[in-house]
């Protein structure tokens, strides 16, 4: 239960905070994070092919059709970036268990490390971003940030 949260936040409000979430989420600026946190990681890993291997961490084995719309790109895309991410040794096919015509991709251990160090990246960058705010705040950020997603309108 939380506490009373006093009076309800004004469509003002409602517009600033859906403006920053629409500048965090476009092309653009997730282009920008993703290079820098794949680069170096392993040869056949980019920015376009980050999505695809973060998905993977995140959802396990999925066809490429299934794949493409948990992570918002074209199956045709998510193929190309898993040939890719595959002859990088980043990730494998297996056949579907529960149906053999169809084709799952499994990240491999050195996917698996991949996505750790790009996971480990975007958590110091955002502990970075967060320093200078004064005591308390970025931890009510981030409890706020975590209820928002739970609960808010997605």
């Amino acid at each position: 239960m939380h506490d009373d949260p006093g009076p309800d936040p004004s469509p003002d409000l409602g517009r600033e905070i859906a403006e920053s979430l629409g500048l965090l989420i476009q092309r653009g600026t997730r282009a920008g994070l993703y290079a820098a946190l794949v680069e170096d990681v392993a040869d056949g890993l980019d920015e376009n092919a980050y999505p695809v291997l973060s998905g993977l961490a995140r959802t396990g084995p999925r066809n490429a059709a299934d794949l493409a719309a948990v992570i918002g790109l074209d199956r045709s895309g998510v193929s190309r970036h898993a040939s890719r991410l595959e002859a990088a040794g980043l990730i494998r096919r297996e056949a579907d268990p529960a149906d053999r015509r169809s084709v799952l991709l499994v990240l491999t251990d050195d996917g698996a490390a991949a996505v750790d160090t790009m996971r480990g990246r975007f958590a110091e960058r955002v502990a970075s971003a967060l320093s200078a705010w004064p005591p308390g705040e970025a931890e009510a950020f981030a409890r706020g940030l975590r209820r928002f997603a739970e609960e808010g309108p997605f």
